[in-house]
């Protein structure tokens, strides 16, 4: 059997720079977990999996997401924009997409005072990801 998604590199052109931003979005709850770079190899995985990988700016390689915390996102329907430079991935999320422990990667809000922390957390990012010193 075929993979959903095993002509997604036939039907999308990259960049000249040869990656592509990507929004990712809960297909149920419409939240932005996380914006990621796409490169070719992220490109190839996904086709091949249905599961979201991505350059990693950091660590300067393609992960898997939920490959260390086991928090996958599997991917239910994918978009382009309207320039054909950016993607839209709704996945379905298994745990948190934000390695500081929230539901999405955008869990600050602005406020008079500054950034806020506006949404609780959904696991404790020192259990998953010990390798890691998170300040509070």
């Amino acid at each position: 059997m075929t993979p959903k998604w095993a002509n997604l590199l036939e039907w999308l052109t990259l960049p000249a720079g040869g990656s592509i931003p990507a929004v990712i979005q809960d297909a149920s709850s419409q939240a932005v977990l996380m914006l990621v770079t796409l490169n070719q190899e992220a490109l190839q995985s996904i086709a091949a999996t249905g599961r979201v990988h991505y350059y990693h700016l950091r660590k300067r390689k393609v992960v898997l997401k939920g490959e260390s915390s086991g928090h996958f996102q599997e991917i239910v329907e994918i978009r382009l924009s309207c320039g054909g430079d950016q993607l839209l991935l709704r996945v379905r999320p298994r745990g948190g997409a934000c390695e500081w422990g929230y539901h999405s990667c955008f869990f600050r809000r602005l406020e008079e005072e500054g950034w806020q922390t506006a949404d609780t957390r959904v696991f404790d990012p020192e259990e998953v990801y010990p390798e890691f010193a998170f300040s509070h």
